[in-house]
């Protein structure tokens, strides 16, 4: 297990199950990532329960249907989404919605989309949206890097007044970026519809839908409200009609379809639904959303208060303190070093701590990363915080 030298090392090579009961491992995956302990105690608790689970229940059951409607009720009441939205569970996750959203929102290829670019996952939603609208980009890049540390202003200049929609995405997991708050678009602009991408930080912090003037909102369950397999998709209802679609939108992504089927226009992924029933249960019962956030405040700022005094030992790209993510920490160890950062890992592994760097089939990064989604207790986040800073006592 001390094998420094050795790629092959479970740690260096994405394990997430280190040789510790599982009471002693916290899990900072950036996703899917761990449901909070009380939830999957409920969930285990329904499988010793008489009759069937929602795993096997016809999705047009009356208990499935209790299932769905005490969901649905659940979330507009922890997240307080007025009656003038429309609450889906949608099918593709968010490389669906990338899809689903202009598919929906413009009728004809002509029409113009702006797209406020500040990461990996907004520069994705903007290449796949190109494919079916004249696309228009508010580009956060720096000219010099080519990297992502700030979000942009959003003006009269720089939004086409005949977008369909203004999209973004307030928490950028790669990048480390998050509003804390949507932001609200010019006044000449308050007619467009903002679309936002809240796959990461949806349930973590409070929402004005109808001050900024959101038009849709999506989520994947997988990080912060449930299971993967589902997306939560909330759209107002004035954007709805089958004539403000386009022809071509399949009918598993249209929003009016679904609408109109109340979510049953085909098979739903019905248990991941009943999961996200359990989350916003366990969320209204630890004092709702506000006490979510404050949670999330804490559970960053333990890790940034470290990387910010460790005199350049731990480093971080995003300089901007406001515009920091509560839900993703990026940082590296020493520069960079990778004999210390190899160490770093196996040795935080071995105490429990996994999910610190993300093999992708693009390598893994220039920086390790602490996701602190909701199922991560605050005591999780605080152990991480006192081994990096033993860690960097030891050796820097």
């Amino acid at each position: 297990m001390n094998s420094l030298n050795t790629i092959d090392h479970p740690a260096l090579c994405g394990s997430l199950r280190p040789p510790l009961p599982a009471d002693e491992v916290t899990n900072f995956s950036p996703g899917p990532t761990s449901l909070p302990k009380a939830v999957e105690q409920v969930i285990a608790d329904g499988f010793n329960k008489p009759g069937l689970t929602s795993l096997a229940l016809s999705h047009r059951s009356p208990e499935f249907l209790d299932i769905l409607s005490h969901t649905v009720e659940t979330l507009r009441s922890v997240m307080n989404i007025p009656d003038t939205y429309e609450v889906l569970f949608t099918h593709g996750g968010g490389h669906g919605q990338f899809a689903a959203l202009p598919l929906n929102l413009c009728h004809d290829a002509s029409d113009v989309a702006t797209y406020v670019v500040n990461g990996t996952w907004s520069e994705r939603g903007r290449d796949e949206g190109q494919r079916y609208c004249r696309v228009q980009t508010i580009d956060a890049r720096d000219p010099q890097t080519g990297a992502y540390k700030s979000f942009p202003a959003l003006t009269e200049d720089n939004i086409d007044p005949d977008s369909k929609y203004v999209y973004l995405c307030s928490n950028e997991t790669v990048n480390g970026i998050e509003l804390h708050r949507l932001p609200i678009l010019p006044k000449s602009r308050k007619h467009i519809p903002l679309v936002v991408d809240a796959s990461s930080d949806f349930s973590t912090k409070p929402i004005d839908w109808e001050g900024c003037g959101v038009g849709v909102l999506f989520a994947c369950a997988s990080k912060n409200i449930g299971h993967p397999g589902v997306t939560l998709t909330v759209i107002r209802k004035d954007l709805l009609g089958k004539d403000k679609a386009s022809p071509l939108c399949p009918g598993v992504f249209n929003y009016t379809t679904n609408s109109e089927a109340g979510n049953l226009w085909n098979t739903p992924a019905t248990f991941n639904i009943e999961v996200v029933g359990h989350m916003m249960d366990w969320i209204a019962a630890r004092g709702g959303i506000n006490e979510i956030e404050r949670r999330s405040i804490e559970k960053a700022k333990a890790l940034y208060d470290v990387i910010d005094g460790s005199n350049g030992f731990y480093g971080t790209p995003v300089d901007e303190k406001t515009l920091r993510s509560r839900m993703n920490v990026p940082f590296n160890v020493a520069g960079g070093d990778e004999e210390l950062t190899n160490k770093f890992l196996i040795q935080s592994w071995e105490k429990g701590m996994i999910g610190l760097r993300t093999l992708t089939p693009f390598g893994v990064g220039d920086y390790l990363r602490a996701s602190l989604y909701t199922g991560v207790p605050v005591e999780g986040a605080l152990k991480l915080a006192e081994f990096m800073r033993d860690f960097a006592r030891e050796h820097g």
